[in-house]
């Protein structure tokens, strides 16, 4: 155990219970002695241990000389924190952290019952955790009662006040003594937060931890580059190639989670959603499912960017650009905590490239730019995984014996690898095909990835294509083939690469493949004695060139080569045949010859019609034509 002097001794034999051996900068900062009795105003990165850091500040002010607590009665602390996650997981924390103290320790939440909250105020506190919003409704309500508070904390202000909670917050604090401690712990220190800190502290130490300076140096930042159309096929790509214990996906609205969510369900992820619309219950339920298992992926808005701390949290996607700097290092902030390594991948549409590069720069983050997991080094890491599973090294059971050589004597080995191949891949969402774009402008240079290069060949016919044949693919336009699903396909069940596919010709019933010559016969082979692929796709080698007939063809056109145009120019009024329709006659001011003005009304003035009548007046008229006189109706009384 690292130097603790100046630890209440009850709180000592709780951070070895928890098997703490060193503890982190911003824990140590705080067990100072000239902070016994001030007023802090903290700046560390999220996961460096805030929660803990403030519970050892705070102890010395509860307890005094005392190992434990006495009779609940008025609260002695209040911790605010921003989110309800937050503000349950700093009461967890308090909880083990006080164990031994016989503390007790009460949530006020947002989302949870009232009732139950004031019932645990009246019975008594110690220390009070909350939200701001549910905390001003116990003081107006008088549930809450501050007169004996000696500390406030005040846990992630600077979120607090982008959430808008200043004036709640002002509230509170308005309502606690005056004499009582004030401990502000924020990731940054903003204006705001420096005019908030001197308008409710006194002579407040400032602390700002040596991490402070490096942010999130477990964490790998990577800015991925796609199209705008590609962007959620290159965030189910980077799910599958990390494939990590558990991942989160920022993005900016609850529409974006509630679309994201409902396709990575039918993609085989998964998944829970976690926003701002969700009642506590369900979020509760959300996190519990990534805590034990049963969910890998959580699609949040930034509501959940602070106060989730889930096991194996490897991978965060923006699906989302961050709004600014400082989102940007909370949502990351989730990955690579407690000395564990995680990755923050940035989905950058190629036209917001100079916008995510301004908010990197800000953030000071130095992030390698690439370009997202290709479906064929998805399947490369799939394979990877595959032979390295731990599952080929367990024994086999005896009561498997049996089953196993039945096994073997009925398939062989062969087929049997062969099931297993694909009952593994069944339960995994195929990679998805991605448009080639370029990180920089020029031709299309070496990927910028650790990982190896990638596949640049142009999709669809090329001069230099080489010899070839064709196959038959029993499945066509009427069972919605695409290519973006197709090519991958064959790639992946037929041991190929983009390059070794030529055109793709697309029917109604079938769709024509071009695969070069010198790797029809692997490709034939490798599809099995059935020649069927994934979803029980037949293939077929053709002994020529099919008849496409005018049949669509998905192949990418070639718009440099001259050809005529597809339709001839239109013809002139006059040459068009006049048999049976109307005749134009002359007219009475056109040109000698049937040579006609360019203005034929340039004579100044009206024209003149000879054959018009001219009427002098208003004409009148004896009475309205009909049968008779008009008939006289009787006016109806009353």
């Amino acid at each position: 155990m690292t130097d603790i002097s100046g630890v209440v001794p009850a709180i000592g034999k709780a951070l070895a219970k928890r098997g703490y051996t060193e503890l982190t900068p911003v824990q140590k900062s705080m067990l100072d002695p000239a902070l016994v009795a001030s007023d802090a105003l903290v700046s560390a990165q999220t996961g460096s241990g805030k929660t803990v850091a403030f519970g050892l500040a705070l102890a010395p002010t509860l307890l005094g000389d005392s190992e434990r607590f006495g009779q609940a009665a008025e609260p002695l602390a209040l911790v605010i924190a921003p989110t309800r996650e937050l503000a349950l997981q700093v009461t967890r924390e308090l909880e083990w952290l006080y164990e031994l103290t016989g503390a007790v320790i009460v949530s006020c939440v947002g989302g949870m019952d009232i009732r139950s909250e004031r019932r645990a105020l009246e019975r008594g506190a110690h220390i009070v955790v909350g939200t701001p919003g549910r905390l001003c409704d116990h003081i107006r309500r008088r549930a809450l009662d501050m007169s004996e508070l000696k500390a406030a904390v005040l846990d992630e202000a600077d979120e607090m006040l982008d959430l808008g909670f200043r004036e709640d917050l002002e509230f509170i604090l308005d309502a606690a003594p005056a004499e009582r401690r004030t401990l502000m712990f924020s990731a940054t220190v903003p204006s705001a937060i420096a005019k908030l800190a001197k308008s409710y502290q006194k002579n407040a130490i400032r602390i700002a931890t040596t991490t402070e300076e490096k942010q999130h140096v477990d964490i790998e930042y990577r800015a991925l580059a796609v199209a705008p159309s590609d962007r959620e096929n290159a965030i189910i790509n980077v799910l599958r190639y990390y494939e990590a214990t558990n991942a989160i996906v920022f993005c900016s609205t609850r529409a974006a989670v509630n679309h994201l969510t409902a396709r990575f369900h039918n993609r085989n992820f998964d998944v829970v959603a976690l926003s701002g619309e969700l009642t506590q219950n369900e979020r509760s339920h959300a996190l519990q499912a990534m805590r034990d298992g049963r969910a890998r992926v959580c699609i949040a808005t930034d509501v959940a960017a602070r106060g989730i701390d889930l096991p194996g949290l490897d991978l965060v996607i923006h699906a989302d650009l961050p709004t600014n700097p400082e989102t940007l290092l909370h949502r990351s902030g989730r990955t690579g905590r407690a000395g564990r390594k995680g990755v923050s991948a940035m989905i950058v549409p190629i036209n917001a490239r100079r916008k995510a590069e301004r908010l990197l720069d800000n953030a000071g983050i130095s992030a390698t730019w690439a370009l997202p997991p290709s479906a064929e080094e998805v399947t490369a890491r799939d394979e990877e995984r595959l032979l390295a599973d731990p599952i080929f090294d367990a024994k086999p059971r005896e009561e498997e014996q049996d089953i196993v050589q039945r096994l073997l004597a009925a398939h062989g080995a062969e087929k049997l690898a062969n099931a297993f191949v694909n009952l593994y891949r069944s339960n995994q969402s195929a990679p998805e095909d991605l448009m080639e774009i370029t990180l920089q402008a020029g031709p299309r240079k070496a990927r910028d990835n650790a990982d190896g290069p990638r596949d640049t060949s142009p999709r669809g016919p090329r001069d230099d294509f080489g010899a070839s044949v064709w196959f038959s693919l029993s499945v066509g336009r009427k069972q919605n083939a695409e290519p973006r699903w197709l090519i991958p396909m064959i790639c992946r069940n037929g041991n190929l690469t983009k390059r070794e596919i030529g055109a793709i010709k697309m029917q109604p019933e079938e769709t024509f493949v071009e695969i070069a010559a010198d790797s029809a016969e692997a490709f034939l082979a490798a599809t099995g004695p059935n020649k069927t692929m994934e979803r029980g796709i037949r293939v077929t080698r053709l002994t020529g060139t099919p008849d496409f007939g005018g049949r669509q063809d998905y192949s990418k056109p070639d718009f440099n080569k001259a050809g005529p145009k597809p339709y001839a120019a239109k013809k002139s009024y006059d040459d068009r045949p006049k048999e049976g329709g109307f005749k134009k006659g002359p007219r009475s001011d056109a040109a000698p010859s049937g040579e006609r003005d360019s203005k034929p009304w340039s004579k100044p003035g009206k024209p003149k019609f000879e054959g018009k009548p001219k009427y002098e007046g208003k004409p009148k008229f004896d009475g309205k034509p009909g049968d008779g006189p008009k008939p006289k109706f009787a006016k109806k009384k009353g």
